[in-house]
């Protein structure tokens, strides 16, 4: 059999204008991609020499005047005539920022009748249009670096990379890894069957479908990072998206969504295509959404509690569903050959936004039989002594350690992080290092705390088989590191894990890590001791998540991402 395919790919009948603007982008962010070799779009420093002398002050004034306001960019939405909003800076300031309430029906049904035209166009013209959103998006990076500052409780210069130039370059790899995806699929083909006499021929013709209505529920510690690859996949693969932000980080989304729409306008697409549906604290609007028949793809980032929902009874009437939850992230300590530099790289991987990420990590294994170094044999005791003193030297100068721990997100991460000694208590452990309370320079309301250590054994399950989010860290004592691999594998599968770290001089050690990681499906890094850190991780090379342990069902941004938010529809006949 011969199947004689054209050239063209999946695309509209006219070329749209910023396909030609942005081809070169796309072209060189797939090769990025199919390489997993180094690619940023967005540059990472908010120097004023990369964005402009007045970028930090238009930023700054930006965000100032969105403060105690009805926020006037989604005033085109369909609304029910309320409005919502109830969010107060981690760092003490009330935001002050009311919302149009959305009307959910009348949003479906823009949303529906969006589509047909966005399908339509094309995956390169959708590709093109979302690099032109999210080139849009840079430019207002400083304005969202105080957005997402003072929704999140991350630093300013975390705060603008992050929720900035990082969030934007996954958010073009999600839009190449959709793009690439539907390139797969030709438009057209004649195929052929040898037959007596004259081959049986057919036109065979391919289009791409989107599943429909996305619906993408955002966090309150990273708005933007998490959130972006679910938008632009679903709106690169054909999906209208209403985004549910959380309820005490709207700002940064409803930034988002304003530049989304306006550029879907002004590029000749209704702007329903993308639609913010905030609420106040204790609403139920995102599991009403998710249950909502005409909701067809859910990405989701948060508590593994309303996940496992998501994961059960949402995907149980059909829908899609992507979820990145919580876990167990761990660090496995055999020996180091630069003791110095380890213990400055956890010192700083512990310290980061007080440990409130998915990534960062939470339990350290340490042989009991202790740890060789480059400075000599470490009992367990004084190596977890040594790592204490590693992160209180580390957070020693309050001015400069609230640029690395920000402000923490909530009620419970404080409780935890204000009485470690209760804490440890309860769980059967003991204080190694106790957290400390730092005072911010500018915002003397936030609270803000260092990390703290509990030392446990390995036997105290109870104790560290459950995520403790925010600034507090176990060092569990195991028999030797053939237990370390061996909890850690048991640990992660049942419980998950975003994250994985190894610290061996030893090659049998660290091939054993490796199956240990691969067997416990996730990500591990070996020996870190410089500047790169186990809980960042960089776009079009570094999977975020596997999909293959309890902590999340997808990564970002692998093809299973992105390829079944469509569908290819065919249509026969005889040439």
């Amino acid at each position: 059999m011969a199947d004689t395919a054209t050239t063209q790919t999946q695309a509209g009948d006219d070329i749209h204008p910023l396909l030609e603007t942005h081809r070169a982008t796309l072209e060189e962010a797939a090769q990025a991609l199919r390489e997993r070799s180094y690619y940023s779009r967005y540059p990472e420093s908010p120097s004023p020499r990369v964005y402009g002398e007045n970028a930090p002050q238009d930023g700054q004034s930006a965000h100032e005047s969105a403060l105690n306001t009805d926020f006037s960019g989604l005033a085109d939405q369909p609304s029910t005539g309320e409005s919502v909003g109830s969010e107060v800076s981690p760092y003490g300031p009330r935001l002050g920022v009311r919302y149009p309430q959305l009307d959910v029906p009348a949003a479906i049904e823009a949303a529906t009748a969006a589509l047909p035209a966005w399908r339509d166009a094309g995956p390169e013209t959708r590709a093109a249009v979302c690099v032109e959103i999210v080139d849009r998006i840079n430019k207002r990076s400083h304005e969202m670096a105080h957005a997402v500052m003072h929704t999140s409780g991350q630093p300013f210069v975390m705060s603008f990379q992050a929720g900035g130039p990082h969030a934007q370059d996954r958010a073009l790899e999600a839009i190449v890894a959709a793009l690439e995806e539907q390139r797969r699929i030709p438009a057209s083909v004649t195929w052929e069957k040898p037959a007596k006499g004259d081959p049986i021929r057919m036109q065979k013709d391919y289009r791409v479908v989107p599943r429909g209505l996305a619906l993408v529920i955002g966090c309150n510690t990273f708005p933007t990072w998490n959130a972006y690859p679910g938008i632009f996949a679903s709106l690169a693969t054909g999906n209208p998206v209403i985004i549910k932000p959380h309820p005490r980080a709207v700002l940064p989304l409803a930034i988002t969504t304003q530049i989304a729409r306006e550029t879907l306008a002004e590029a000749g697409f209704e702007p329903a295509l993308v639609q913010l549906a905030p609420e106040d604290d204790g609403g139920t609007l995102a599991k009403d959404l998710a249950l909502d028949p005409a909701v067809k793809i859910i990405d989701y980032t948060g508590g593994p509690g309303f996940g496992h929902w998501l994961e059960t009874e949402a995907a149980a009437r059909g829908a899609l569903v992507y979820t990145e939850k919580a876990g167990l992230n761990t660090v496995l300590v055999d020996s180091t050959d630069d003791l110095k530099g380890m213990l400055g790289n956890l010192a700083f991987s512990f310290s980061l936004y007080s440990g409130q990420m998915c990534t960062a990590p939470q339990n350290i294994y340490v042989p009991a039989t202790g740890v060789d170094t480059d400075q000599g044999h470490l009992s367990a005791e004084e190596f977890a002594g040594k790592l204490g003193e590693a992160i209180t030297r580390f957070t020693a100068d309050d001015e400069r350690a609230v640029e690395i721990l920000g402000a923490t997100v909530n009620d419970d991460v404080r409780s935890r992080a204000t009485d470690v000694p209760a804490l440890a208590n309860s769980l059967g452990g003991e204080v190694v290092l106790d957290s400390r309370a730092v005072t911010h320079p500018t915002y003397p309301d936030a609270v803000i705390r260092t990390p703290a250590l509990v030392g446990v054994d390995v036997s105290n399950e109870r104790a560290y088989t459950q995520e403790c989010f925010g600034p507090v860290a176990f060092v569990v004592t195991t028999a030797d590191t053939a237990e370390s691999l061996r909890r850690f594998t048991e640990t992660v599968r049942e419980y998950g894990g975003m994250t994985a770290a190894v610290y061996s001089t030893d090659e049998m050690v660290l091939d054993d890590a490796r199956d240990a990681a691969a067997d416990a499906g996730v990500a591990l890094s070996e020996n870190l001791t410089g500047p790169i850190f186990v809980n960042q991780t960089a776009a079009f090379s570094d999977l975020h998540g596997t999909g293959a342990n309890p902590a999340a069902n997808a990564a970002y941004a692998d093809s299973a991402f992105v390829a079944n938010r469509f569908r290819v529809i065919t249509s026969r006949r005889h040439v």
